[in-house]
C-alpha cells in the first residue's frame, strides 16, 4: 500500500428476488404517507462529462429528461470531482470528505469501512435504502447500510465466486448468449452498436429495476433509491436506434492545445485501451457519437424512472440529485479516459431538484455557480432528511446555495490524482473561472482562464502577463497542501515528489 507520511493526522440476506424484482416487506399503507421527510432519488452516471447535457448549453446532445430535472430545480455549472477516477470519487460520496481526509488520492480500493458513511447515516435518519447498478466498492455486494442491492459490476470480479446481479439475470434471460458479444473492452476508445437485443443491455436493466422498485414500494419509511448507471463509461455500445440519432460528422472535434503535443504519440497500431494518442479527428468523432448516444439512452431510462414516480404520486415529495463520478477526455489534448485535471475529466454534471414542499419555486430552472463537488452529496441528503450534519465533513449541503445561504461558500475546489497511467501525479485548484495545476513529479505548472478558454487550449503559466495570477494560485496551493507535511510543502514551497502516494494517513486500515 502506497501511503504518504504526515507529521500529524487530523481529522445477500435482503437480496431475495422474484424475476429480478425486489421482495419488499412490511407493507404499511401508501408510500405517499411516509411522513414529512422527502424520498431521495440518487441518480448517477459513470464517466459523464460536464458539458454533455442539453441544459448545460450543448445544442447537439439529446437529454430531455435530465433537462426537465434541471428545469424543475437547479444546475450547478461548476461541479467537479476531486479525484477523477471511479473508486476515489465514490469514497468522496460515501464520506463527505476531501481526498486527503478520506484517504484515497488515486485509483485504489475503497476502504472496507469509514467512520461515518452516507448509507448508514441515512438509514439512521429513518430511510429505507436500496441501491441498483454500479457500486464499485469492496466486497462488491457489501450492503454498507443499504437494506438491499442489485449490483451491475460489468465484467469485474474481485473475488473468485462473484457474479453481479445483472449477469445472473442475463443468464436467466439469455442462457445461450454472451453478455460481452459486442466485443469492446471496458476502457476502449472504439465504438459499436450493441450486438444483442436492447432489453438485455445493462442500461435497460438498471432503469428497469429502478422502475420496479418504485412501482412496488409500499413501506412506511421514506426511501433513498440509488440508481447508478455503468455507462456512458466505455464500452461505447448503445443500441443502434440511439446511434441513428447522431451523425459522426456533426460531432465536435477534440480540443487540443499546443501543450497537448506531448501526448500525441502512440503505438502503431494503437492499443484500443490507450490513455494518450492523436488518433485523428474522425476517430474522436466516432467515439463521441456513441458516447452521446449512450447518454441519450440513459436519459430515456431516467425518463421511465421519473414517469414511475409521477404515476405513484411520489414525484412532488422526492428530492432528486443527478451527478457523475468523473468525466471522459474523449481525445481532448490527445488524452483518453480519465484521471486528469482537465475539464473533460474532472468537470461533471450536477443537478438538484427539491420537493414541492420546500418552496423556493421562483428559483427553479436556475443555475448556481458555486464550486461544488461529490463531497457535498452526503450533507445534502442529511439536510433534506432533517438530520445533523457532522462538523468534520468537508462537504456542504447543496440546498444552501438554493436558499441563498452561500456567502461563506468555499472560494475554490481542490482536485488531485496520484500516479496512474504515467508518473504525472498532480494537484489542482479551480473556482470555475481559473484553474491552477501543479505536477509534483517535476514541478511543472499550468494555468488556464476557463472563462475565456473553456477548452484549456492556452496555458498561461509561462506568460509574463499572468505571473501575478500564477503566484496567487500557487500560494493557494501551498496553503491547501500545508497540512500534509514536508513531503508536499517544504519551507513554504511546493515540494517535488518522485514517489507515488495513493493513500493518505487518514485511509482506514481495514479490509472490509
Amino acid at each position: 500500500m502506497s501511503r504518504c507520511r504526515s507529521t500529524e493526522i487530523t481529522r445477500r440476506g435482503f437480496l431475495k428476488t422474484t424475476a429480478g424484482i425486489p421482495l419488499l416487506l412490511h407493507s404499511v399503507g401508501s408510500a405517499a404517507d411516509a411522513g414529512t421527510k422527502p424520498n431521495i432519488l440518487y441518480l448517477m452516471t459513470d464517466q459523464h462529462r460536464g458539458d454533455c447535457l442539453g441544459c448545460a448549453g450543448n445544442k447537439l446532445i439529446r437529454t430531455p429528461n435530465l433537462d426537465s430535472i434541471a428545469a424543475d430545480g437547479v444546475r450547478f455549472s461548476n461541479a467537479y470531482t476531486s479525484t477523477p477516477s471511479c473508486t476515489p470519487a465514490r469514497s468522496g460520496i460515501l464520506t463527505g470528505l476531501s481526498p486527503w481526509h478520506h484517504g484515497m488520492l488515486g485509483y485504489g480500493r475503497v476502504a472496507g469501512q469509514y467512520p461515518f458513511e452516507l448509507p448508514q447515516a441515512m438509514r439512521n435518519a429513518g430511510y429505507y435504502l436500496f441501491g441498483i447498478g454500479k457500486m464499485h466498492w469492496y466486497p462488491q455486494k457489501k450492503l454498507r447500510g443499504y437494506h438491499g442491492l442489485l449490483v451491475d459490476e460489468s465484467g469485474r470480479a474481485e473475488t473468485p465466486d462473484f457474479v453481479s446481479d445483472y449477469r445472473i439475470w442475463f443468464r436467466q434471460q439469455a442462457p445461450d448468449l454472451d453478455p460481452d458479444a459486442t466485443g469492446i473492452g471496458w476502457n476502449d476508445y472504439l465504438a459499436k452498436a450493441y450486438a444483442l437485443p436492447e432489453r438485455l443491455h445493462p442500461t435497460t436493466w438498471t432503469g428497469g429495476r429502478a422502475v420496479e422498485f418504485i412501482e412496488g414500494y409500499n413501506r412506511s419509511e421514506p426511501f433513498m433509491l440509488k440508481v447508478s448507471f455503468a455507462r456512458p463509461h466505455s464500452p461505447y455500445d448503445p443500441p443502434q436506434r440511439f446511434l441513428d440519432l447522431y451523425k459522426t460528422e456533426d460531432m465536435p472535434a477534440p480540443r487540443v492545445g499546443d501543450w497537448g503535443n506531448r501526448y500525441a504519440t502512440h503505438d502503431d497500431p494503437p492499443n484500443p485501451s490507450l490513455w494518450h494518442g492523436d488518433l485523428g479527428v474522425r476517430q474522436a468523432q466516432e467515439s463521441r457519437r456513441a458516447y452521446y448516444a449512450s447518454i441519450t439512452f440513459i436519459d430515456e431510462q431516467i425518463g421511465r424512472i421519473l414517469a414511475a414516480l409521477k404515476k405513484r404520486g411520489l414525484y412532488d415529495n422526492t428530492l432528486i440529485v443527478f451527478f457523475a463520478d468523473h468525466g471522459d477526455m474523449l481525445g481532448d489534448h490527445n488524452l483518453w479516459r480519465k484521471t486528469y485535471a482537465y475539464e473533460g475529466s474532472a468537470k461533471i454534471p450536477m443537478i438538484l431538484r427539491w420537493p414541492a414542499g420546500m418552496g423556493m419555486d421562483d428559483r427553479r430552472g436556475g443555475k448556481r455557480t458555486q464550486p461544488v463537488e461529490l463531497r457535498d452529496i452526503l450533507p445534502t441528503f442529511l439536510d433534506a432528511a432533517g438530520a445533523t450534519i457532522p462538523k468534520n465533513l468537508d462537504g456542504r449541503s447543496l440546498l444552501d446555495p438554493v436558499r441563498g445561504r452561500a456567502d461563506d461558500w468555499r472560494p475554490f475546489i481542490d482536485i488531485e490524482h496520484s500516479m496512474c497511467y504515467s508518473n504525472e501525479h498532480w494537484t489542482a485548484l479551480t473556482d470555475g473561472r481559473r484553474k491552477y495545476i501543479y505536477y509534483a513529479f517535476d514541478g511543472r505548472e499550468q494555468l488556464f482562464d476557463l472563462e475565456n478558454d473553456p477548452g484549456e487550449c492556452r496555458d498561461l503559466a509561462g506568460e509574463s502577463a499572468s505571473q501575478d495570477t500564477l503566484n496567487q494560485w500557487r500560494q493557494r496551493m501551498v496553503d491547501h497542501l500545508s497540512e500534509r507535511g514536508p513531503e508536499f510543502v517544504e519551507n513554504g514551497k511546493l515540494a517535488i515528489r518522485k514517489k507515488r502516494c495513493l493513500y493518505s494517513p487518514h485511509y482506514p486500515n481495514n479490509a472490509g
